[in-house]
């Protein structure tokens, strides 16, 4: 089991300089005490929400101050880029680190395309046309290409990867067909959609079959399956639970990016984390028509008469000790972390990868996470 820290770089009040100085703190932390990698997103125009929009200048800085751990572009957003300037950013980073890169791709949302001067109906082509030329740039002595959104005459593209062929390439993925379509170009899934384990599992055992029959877009396929969630480890096992799980749900409350015009977006996330848990079916019983229920009591398939408004009232009381005891999230004290990220090795996870330092817990905490993290929870699986 490999481990992983995923950066939004948040904060709650407009401090740039503050949340990159305490950002790049934590990762020479994480370097030191063991984790596998850290991963950065690409987010344009989320104000607060994220202050990461280019991940290959902060991985400048960290290349030279770090030895071992891994540094993951979590993604390049391929649409936004000539994907000549994205073999030529990725190859320098690996230069840099001396081969400590994983190439992560992806395409947005649409307020994000849209301000980038995207067409949104765009982007899952972009997207398939510059993964495809990324790749033949990485590997060919000259380049040409003539597609539907990018035409090179014969050109050499330096500098080449140091990680030969190139660094290993991933897909932020959100659901079943992406998952699928990853298998297919023999790339990793990272699973960004913050799932319970058990949700999980049987569309990790499907990757695994899919990819067998792969034709890679690289050099090789990357066979591996990387689970976003939530992770804080404390001394107090209840107080760290509750401070993960208020991160959890503030980071996909009412308006905020991931959720904003998604349609049923808390029913969703109910079933995503497992279902609705048997004592909030007894709570809300006269409200929910129950098509299926799990050996553990949760309604996994339900109707509510209520709608959306009703859903998010029960999302909002899904308790903390539900979410660590489904792997939803990594929390508690570190037995309670071990166990949590045993349920996810179960499935067949490669990695967990966990975001850790949000708008509601601070740097001095996310510190101290590291280190237990560090001291307890990544030795029990090495």
């Amino acid at each position: 089991m490999q481990f992983g820290l995923a950066y939004e770089m948040q904060r709650p009040a407009l401090d740039d300089h503050a949340v990159i100085e305490e950002t790049i703190e934590q990762c020479v932390l994480a370097d030191e005490m063991g984790f596998d990698y850290v991963w950065f997103v690409e987010h344009h125009f989320l104000t607060t929400f994220s202050s990461s929009p280019c991940p290959e200048v902060i991985f400048g800085a960290l290349s030279r101050l770090t030895k071992n751990i891994r540094l993951g572009f979590g993604v390049v957003i391929l649409p936004y880029h000539h994907p000549v300037r994205v073999a030529e950013r990725v190859a320098m980073v690996d230069h840099l680190s001396n081969g400590r890169v994983d190439f992560g791709t992806g395409r947005s949302a649409p307020y994000e395309q849209t301000g980038m001067g995207i067409d949104p109906r765009d982007s899952r082509d972009m997207w398939e046309e510059s993964l495809s030329m990324v790749p033949k740039i990485w590997e060919s002595d000259y380049f040409e290409w003539d597609g539907r959104f990018w035409k090179v005459p014969p050109r050499q593209v330096l500098p080449k990867p140091y990680q030969k062929p190139h660094p290993p390439i991933w897909v932020a993925a959100l659901q079943p067909t992406t998952y699928q379509l990853a298998a297919r170009k023999g790339i990793g899934v990272m699973a960004l959609g913050v799932s319970a384990p058990s949700v999980l599992e049987p569309h990790i055992q499907d990757y695994r079959t899919t990819i067998k029959e792969a034709d890679p877009v690289g050099g090789f396929v990357n066979n591996q399956w990387l689970s976003s969630i939530f992770g804080y480890c404390g001394e107090d096992n209840h107080e760290a639970r509750e401070l993960c799980a208020n991160s959890l749900k503030t980071f996909f409350g009412p308006g905020r990016p991931y959720v904003q015009d998604q349609k049923d977006i808390y029913s969703r996330l109910l079933e995503q984390w497992g279902g609705i848990p048997e004592h909030l079916v007894h709570n809300f019983s006269r409200y929910i028509d129950v098509k299926e229920v799990t050996d553990e009591g949760a309604a996994t398939q339900f109707d509510l008469s209520g709608g959306s408004a009703l859903a998010q009232k029960i999302w909002e009381e899904m308790d903390s000790d539900t979410l660590a005891e489904r792997g939803v999230i990594v929390a508690g004290d570190p037995e309670s972390c071990i166990n949590a990220v045993k349920l996810h090795e179960a499935t067949g996870v490669d990695q967990v990868q966990f975001l850790m330092a949000t708008e509601t817990i601070g740097h001095e905490q996310v510190m101290k996470s590291i280190e237990l993290f560090g001291k307890h929870v990544i030795p029990a699986f090495n």
